[in-house]
């Protein structure tokens, strides 16, 4: 049920006028306040469209106890800052069109509405118009066939300075996030209802165009891309160039003509035409237009305050337009400065970083590591652009975590040089444990050792890691000759303490007998798989698991610090598992066995009586062993993180463990 909203508005801007005019005509909505970053602009404004409370300060609109909505008008890179401090706020949110400059920023919007239990939308107004409903349901109905190709054209030609929004690197300029973001939403829209989806996103996408040598944006471009089911999209953009701003799809049986998609002005005459293969006439389809779609698109957000967000344009279908956008950005080569480490030393939100009071994360220790060491270790090697990686470590050391995962072969070294950029920017050094890795075959050998660390350690920007471990072992080489090599490194200072990753166990102890023979140090961790799921085959040749019952026996005598990767059995407990489902053939190799789908089905029975996802119960059972262990995680969304997290909250019996283990 719709209920009033008291909105204010950041920002006084040109679009903000627009949604101002909206709200004046909406049924739900109320101006309360407006914000701007001088006074004389925000009195402005508030006269001219009867606002009472007028800020020069966004915070200040933020902190009004009358303002239960924020509308969200400021340049792209300021969206995601403004979003996060809103929602923090307890402010619901309507954020411009894009939500943020890129997906990993939308991604920290996301979470942070989710956590605050806020509405959240991106303002696509024409998703709000009757246009949009229809057009949908004539796709639904067949009327075309099926459809094969979409046009989708939004560009014009702006005549502004190279220093203004539209042509400014720093200020998110280009066509791509201002106008082809409609293009794209448009084409997912029209490619999901097509294939009996809601949207439905690219597995292809490749794009040409000019980006401006001065000012280093695209100017115009145009993409292709290929949907599910051999549907093709031609999205073309700019702000360099005018276009014909319409939406055509062709069909197996004719075509449908969207005249005006975007911005079809109230009270106009507006039709969506349909041409179907074997009749003469075009159909004029007349569609409402009594009402503006601003004043719509507020009405729509007080419509659906309860479920957080809208089914007109939800979260999901937020973030995979923006992660189209990054492609498209991507094919042209497209960088803003503020996706660039250099000088980048605040999170999204701009407020310097720090654990999160009352954040979940649980500690452990591993002897001659002074820090505490969080449970759980965040895995780099997903980590190969700094928006992602800023965001993703940056969420993980708010919510208490610590320990950071790293090797030399990571993407060809770009891991390390992304985690050193932002250590460093951050300034958290001493805060962070480092654990990396060097010497993978087919360089497995005490010289290889040597100049790997050292190169680590310049990508890293820093003179020494916490933990380092061999990332394989090389049976032809004595074990005395590697720990000569590593106890060498450690008394240089370049580590403080060394293990083995993908050793056997025999390899381990004999190698630490030799040490205690020869007065040196030994290994203090090791690095094998372990997780609930049994690997059946090796995901890469030279890898071990520690998994067995024999294992398992070694870790609990000895108490020998366990970091394991694919603790979560890359996703086998996430309803990523099925028998019936064995498309991804490399999955099943690794995981698929009779054995394992009875614990898939036991960790599920558990989760159903605790009430909480599968996923915390696999992982629960990692952490809940009867040695130390420190699990390894590779979330590649945020929310992935979140719902890892979940586990460090979950207690497991050592009989609870057993049986989820059919070791009962």
């Amino acid at each position: 049920m719709s209920r009033t909203l008291s909105w204010g508005i950041l920002g006084t801007g040109l679009i903000a006028g627009v949604f101002a005019n909206g709200v004046k005509q909406s049924q739900t909505g109320t101006l309360v306040a407006v914000g701007s970053r001088s006074q004389a602009a925000a009195d402005t404004f508030g006269e001219t469209w009867r606002i009472p409370h007028r800020y020069s300060r966004y915070e200040d609109v933020l902190a009004d106890q009358s303002v239960q909505a924020v509308y969200l008008a400021l340049p792209h890179p300021f969206h995601a800052e403004w979003a996060i401090k809103a929602v923090e706020g307890g402010k619901h949110v309507l954020c411009e069109k894009p939500i943020a400059l890129n997906h990993a920023e939308a991604m920290a919007i996301v979470e942070a509405a989710q956590r605050h239990d806020v509405f959240l939308m991106e303002a696509y107004m024409y998703r709000c118009h009757p246009q949009t409903r229809k057009l949908l349901e004539l796709i639904r109905s067949g009327v075309i066939g099926q459809v094969r190709v979409i046009q989708a054209t939004f560009s014009f030609q702006a005549d502004a300075h190279p220093e203004s929004r539209l042509l400014n690197n720093a200020l998110g300029g280009g066509g791509i996030l201002d106008a082809g973001g409609y293009c794209t939403s448009m084409a997912r829209l029209i490619a999901g209802a097509a294939t009996g989806q809601a949207v439905a996103e690219p597995v292809q996408l490749t794009a040409v165009g000019h980006v401006g040598e001065m000012t280093h944006v695209d100017e115009y471009t145009i993409a292709s891309l290929l949907f599910p089911g051999d549907i093709v999209a031609q999205l073309f953009t700019g702000v360099q160039v005018n276009g014909e701003n319409v939406v055509r799809i062709f069909g197996s049986q004719g075509s449908i003509l969207l005249p005006s998609p975007w911005l079809p002005r109230a009270g106009d005459d507006l039709s969506i035409l349909v041409k179907k293969d074997q009749e003469p006439t075009i159909q004029r389809i007349a569609v409402d237009n009594t009402r503006d779609q601003y004043a719509l698109e507020a009405d729509t957000v007080a419509a659906h305050l309860d479920e957080q967000q809208a089914p007109v344009m939800t979260w999901n279908d937020t973030l995979g337009n923006m992660k189209t956008l990054d492609r498209w950005r991507a094919a042209l080569g497209v960088v803003y400065d503020a996706e660039k480490p250099v000088g980048q030393t605040l999170p999204v939100h701009k407020r310097p970083l720090i654990a999160r009071p009352g954040h979940p994360m649980k500690y452990g220790s591993i002897a001659g590591v002074e820090k505490p060491i969080s449970r759980l270790v965040m895995g780099s090697m997903p980590l190969t652009s700094w928006p992602y990686t800023s965001v993703m470590l940056d969420d993980f050391f708010e919510q208490g975590g610590n320990c950071l995962d790293s090797a030399y072969i990571y993407n060809g070294g770009v891991s390390e040089k992304m985690l050193g950029h932002w250590i460093k920017n951050r300034g958290i050094r001493e805060q962070v444990v480092l654990l990396d890795k060097g010497a993978h075959t087919p360089d497995c050998n005490p010289q290889a050792l040597v100049s790997q660390l050292q190169e680590s350690l310049t990508r890293l920007q820093t003179d020494y890691v916490d933990i380092y471990m061999l990332h394989r072992d090389n049976p032809d080489i004595a074990v005395g000759e590697f720990m000569t090599a590593l106890n060498d490194q450690k008394n240089a200072g370049h580590i403080r303490v060394f293990g083995a990753s993908n050793w056997s166990l025999e390899r381990i102890e004999e190698a630490n007998a030799w040490a205690t023979r020869h007065g040196m140090s030994g290994f203090s961790a090791v690095s094998n798989n372990f997780s609930l799921a049994r690997m059946v085959h090796p995901i890469w040749e030279g890898c071990l698991s520690a998994s067995d019952a024999r294992s398992r026996a070694w870790f609990t005598e000895h108490q020998m610090p366990l970091m394991p990767w694919s603790s979560q059995a890359q996703g086998f407990f996430t309803g990523r598992a099925n028998p019936h489902n064995r498309s991804d053939a490399e999955f099943v190799r690794c995981w698929y066995s009779e054995d394992n789908f009875r614990r898939l089905d036991r960790v599920n029975a558990l989760a159903k009586e605790r009430g909480v996802l599968p996923l915390a119960i696999a992982l629960a059972y990692v952490l809940c062993q009867p040695f130390p262990t420190f699990p390894l995680i590779g979330p590649l969304l945020l929310s992935e993180t979140r719902t890892s997290l979940q586990a460090l909250d979950i207690e497991l019996t050592l009989e609870e463990v057993r049986w989820l283990n059919l070791d009962d």
